[in-house]
């Protein structure tokens, strides 16, 4: 696919479907809302105009359509592609980590830049190889439904209060260098945390990791998604 402006029609389309899924910063509560063309070009790092003249052209080509105030919005079509876009994704990065060595933050940077040139085939051929692994390396479900069904039961680290207790499910990956900040402070899927202080105020919290005290901006807490501990 071309890449006008850096980024290509996937990349787009990856970006729609995350901000339209309702778990944590990625979207609003209702399912399917459409999203603000603002918050794309936002997530893309790319000038309004720029995000316009692409949603043009994914609207040209039947798979987004605009909802209220001219937000895009997947069609039918537009979402088997981005789910498509996204299982490809994460079975890439699985392939990167488990046979190239990579880390999983790398993976997620190569994986954006090889993921064009990979078919369909190629990438069944791949998960048949890794013997269909259902994650990515940051805890996203591979199948794209169990995502969607796995979205209620998790919240994002900045919505929880102090004294909750809970265990990281996935990693925000949109932003590379928050991602190689997750791992570098130990902050990966399986990981058992507690919000030890809340200053919304401040725009941070206090949490305990592994032991130890650790503050996090609200920013960077907002990409962690969290399973709350029932006790």
């Amino acid at each position: 696919m071309s890449r006008p402006h850096g980024h290509s029609v996937a990349d787009y389309l990856e970006a729609i479907y995350f901000l339209a899924t309702p778990v944590g910063e990625y979207g609003p509560v209702v399912k399917e809302a459409p999203v603000p063309a603002a918050r794309v070009a936002e997530m893309l790092e790319v000038t309004p105009p720029s995000a316009s003249e692409m949603l043009k052209r994914l609207e040209g080509q039947d798979l987004i359509e605009r909802g209220p105030r001219k937000a895009p919005q997947l069609t039918a079509k537009g979402r088997a592609e981005a789910e498509r876009i996204v299982r490809n994704h994460r079975i890439i990065e699985r392939f990167l980590t488990d046979f190239m060595g990579y880390t999983a933050a790398e993976s997620h940077v190569h994986a954006d830049q090889i993921g064009d040139s990979f078919s369909d085939d190629m990438v069944e051929r791949l998960s048949e190889q890794l013997g269909h692994p259902d994650r990515c390396p940051h805890g996203w479900p591979v199948d794209t439904a169990h995502e969607q069904e796995e979205n209620r039961d998790l919240r994002a680290l900045a919505e929880l209060d102090a004294g909750e207790r809970a265990t990281i499910v996935r990693l925000a990956e949109h932003d590379g260098e928050l991602l190689h900040w997750f791992y570098e402070q130990g902050l990966v899927p399986g990981t058992p945390v507690e919000v030890e202080r809340a200053d919304p105020a401040a725009g941070q919290r206090t949490i305990r990791v592994g032991g130890a005290s650790m503050v996090i901006a609200d920013h960077g807490a907002a990409g962690l998604f969290v399973r709350r501990d029932e006790a």
